[in-house]
């Protein structure tokens, strides 16, 4: 808190990243790769998720499932078909909202603190898991993949974001799982940052560049609450 202090800055707005940082989603697609491989008669569930966490051809590709039949030799067309529909049926079923989301949300709009989603995921994703979880009124704008046309760490994105909001980034506080791809943007362009420990199960690191650390995302409420405080003291 110290840290945001000194800054002495007016946060006039909080964006979230998605995945990971409002729900598991990680655990949710593991769900799913274990429906998926039991559909197959048996199999390692992390092994198939491997295959999404390769990077290429993409995080939420089915190319990666037809890729893993192809490689376990256990591909035909219709077992392709099945787990395709499995997959997308499940890692929605099995979402679960971090303990303390809705609160979080709740209060900031009850402070007036303007509220964005920035997500890699493509619009017709993010809709689907923000109705699923019952939490997409919260936002006031919400900014994916095909409408800014790149992805984090692209400096555009934040921009793109921040400028639907009408704030710069010195008013802004962001939160995210990822030091690569949201916390290091978002710092380096000016903003708040604060990470998102909990949810980043793969990356965890105690050396990450960010304002604050959080264990969870109610800890959120403590800087923008303090910071309203310190703001009203200046007056």
């Amino acid at each position: 808190m110290e840290a945001i202090r000194s800054m002495e800055r007016s946060i006039k707005a909080v964006l979230f990243d998605m995945d990971n940082t409002l729900f598991d989603f990680l655990e949710a697609k593991l769900t799913a790769c274990k429906r998926m491989v039991e559909h197959l008669g048996g199999g390692d569930p992390e092994d198939m998720l491997g295959y999404f966490l390769r990077g290429t051809p993409g995080f939420e590709d089915l190319e990666n499932i037809r890729d893993y039949l192809l490689d376990n030799e256990l591909y035909s067309q219709e077992d392709y078909e099945v787990c395709c529909r499995i997959y997308e049926t499940i890692k929605l079923e099995a979402l679960v909202l971090y303990p303390g989301v809705k609160q979080t949300l709740e209060i900031l709009k009850e402070q007036r603190i303007s509220l964005a989603l920035v997500t890699d995921a493509h619009s017709n994703n993010a809709m689907k898991r923000l109705e699923r979880m019952q939490i997409k009124e919260y936002f006031d704008i919400i900014v994916t993949n095909d409408m800014t046309g790149a992805k984090k760490p692209d400096h555009k994105v934040f921009y793109f974001a921040l400028d639907l909001l009408d704030i710069c980034p010195q008013q802004a506080l962001f939160v995210g799982d990822s030091p690569g791809r949201d916390i290091e943007p978002a710092r380096i362009i000016g903003m708040v940052t604060a990470y998102a420990a909990y949810g980043d199960r793969r990356h965890y690191s105690d050396n990450v560049e960010a304002d604050i650390v959080l264990s969870g995302i109610t800890e959120v409420l403590d800087i923008v609450l303090e910071n309203k405080k310190i703001e009203e003291n200046v007056k």
